[in-house]
């Protein structure tokens, strides 16, 4: 079975990472970090630049390419993101002001 497309950064270095059978420790030699800095970007409590990105992505022997195409399903784009904050836990925890859950 295939995983989905990560959609964050700490997803993709965490998919990078594991898919070139690298420890944190090798990963971050290689790309001139510290572990320190990789596990905190693979739990999510740092965003990396850009330029970071690159640098451990190259370390796990790939590289980072952009796209730019015109975006054609900008209505639908737009709608799966306000269904996913609309599910997500934190929404239905702190509802919005003037609302309350039954």
């Amino acid at each position: 079975m295939t995983r989905p497309a990560p959609t964050t950064a700490s997803a993709l270095l965490l998919l990078a990472r594991e898919q070139a059978g690298l420890s944190q420790r090798e990963l971050a030699e290689r790309a001139g970090v510290t572990q320190s800095e990789i596990a905190r970007i693979e739990s999510g409590k740092r965003e990396p630049s850009i330029p970071t990105i690159q640098r451990i992505l190259a370390g796990a022997g790939l590289e980072l390419r952009f796209r730019l195409a015109p975006l054609e399903d900008h209505d639908q784009v737009l709608a799966a993101r306000q269904a996913r904050r609309s599910t997500s836990p934190s929404s239905q925890r702190h509802p919005v002001r003037g609302q309350c859950s039954a």
